[in-house]
């Protein structure tokens, strides 16, 4: 895909954000929970554990609708987003309490442990970097919620990893990495990813100190990545949102997924959460290399796990997460466990 392929994407991601904008203004946020659209911007790191090797760096835009009647008409969605609803209906949810959807551009990089050589390391992971994006549904009933989301993007120098990092190296004073001439070649790429969450609340929604347990279970399937996933998120603190988890790396994580709390309802309050994710992967580009042709690959781990542990912190319409994720090893051979961080901001409009 060349960088042409992208209009549509980005113009879309504008529309969406043009429609959150106005809906402040229109009959979207009327309603007891027909909250305003929120905007999430994600950045991971793997300097923020220390670390500048595997999963290198991350960044991802998301943007939330705010709880909507439906996928087809609903004036608080640009009419370009439901055009495409239109042609995406086999994975939208019906009959729900409550639904939104969201939009997603994400660059996601990966290189070796050795930032020095130039030549091929046979023995580690391959240079690689993605460039998504995605349209998602969300779906609440109660305590449970179910995501769907489609994402689709390239995988190759067409997504830009050198040059996105080589400008954070520069910015950051950082040795840049020798050996992108050896990154996997371009390939389109997509994926379909789904969960069922389930949240856990004896609080019931009451004010103050408090707990809940959200677990979780799902899956993605396509060129990009194939895995199966389950686990959990435990979150402990003062005024808990009425959503469906912190952890910014899950589908519905960060405000991603619809409340029942009114629109008036901006509590502060701050909490810790601690997660973990448990996956059987038959396919991941980053380890196995291109699909359709020949390129640099390793010898896969099937079965992988990570921790993640943070906190979070809401006041008026922001929300800040700072994150830490700590990994099992994701192939033969591969020196030290993945560590990286999170940070997310977030404002409903």
């Amino acid at each position: 895909m060349n960088r042409s392929g992208w209009l549509l994407p980005a113009f879309l991601l504008s529309a969406f954000a043009s429609a959150a904008h106005a809906s402040g203004r229109a009959d979207c946020t009327s309603g007891p929970t027909r909250l305003p659209p929120i905007v999430n911007l994600r950045v991971d790191n793997d300097l923020l554990g220390g670390q500048d090797q595997g999963y290198s760096n991350g960044v991802q835009l998301t943007l939330v609708s705010p709880n909507l009647r439906d996928y087809t008409d609903d004036p608080c969605i640009p009419r370009l987003a439901r055009w495409v609803n239109r042609h995406l209906e086999a994975l939208q949810p019906e009959t729900f309490e409550q639904q939104n959807m969201i939009a997603t551009f994400s660059q996601g990089i990966f290189t070796p442990t050795d930032f020095s050589r130039a030549d091929l390391i046979e023995d580690d992971r391959p240079y690689a970097a993605a460039l998504l994006v995605g349209l998602g549904y969300n779906a609440r009933e109660g305590d449970a919620l179910r995501t769907t989301q489609l994402q689709f993007g390239v995988v190759g120098p067409a997504a830009l990893g050198q040059e996105a990092q080589d400008a954070v190296h520069g910015i950051t004073g950082s040795e840049k990495f020798r050996g992108w001439d050896n990154q996997l070649e371009n390939e389109p790429v997509f994926r379909i990813v789904h969960e069922r969450m389930r949240r856990f609340s004896p609080n019931d929604g009451a004010r103050g100190w408090g707990w809940d347990a959200i677990a979780h279970y799902g899956g993605s399937f396509g060129n990009l990545a194939t895995y199966a996933n389950a686990g959990a998120e435990l979150r402990f603190g003062r005024n808990l949102p009425d959503d469906f988890g912190s952890t910014p790396l899950r589908p519905a994580g960060e405000n991603t997924a619809p409340t029942r709390e009114p629109q008036s309802q901006y509590t502060p309050g701050a909490h810790l959460f601690l997660t973990m994710d448990t996956r059987w992967v038959l396919w991941d580009i980053t380890l196995d290399g291109n699909a359709f042709r020949d390129s640099h690959s390793v010898d896969k781990r099937h079965a992988v796990a990570n921790v993640g542990y943070g906190v979070a912190v809401m006041f008026n319409r922001w929300k800040f997460a700072l994150a830490r994720y700590h990994g099992t090893r994701e192939f033969d051979g591969q020196q030290e466990t993945p560590v990286f961080g999170s940070f997310t901001i977030s404002r409903a409009f």
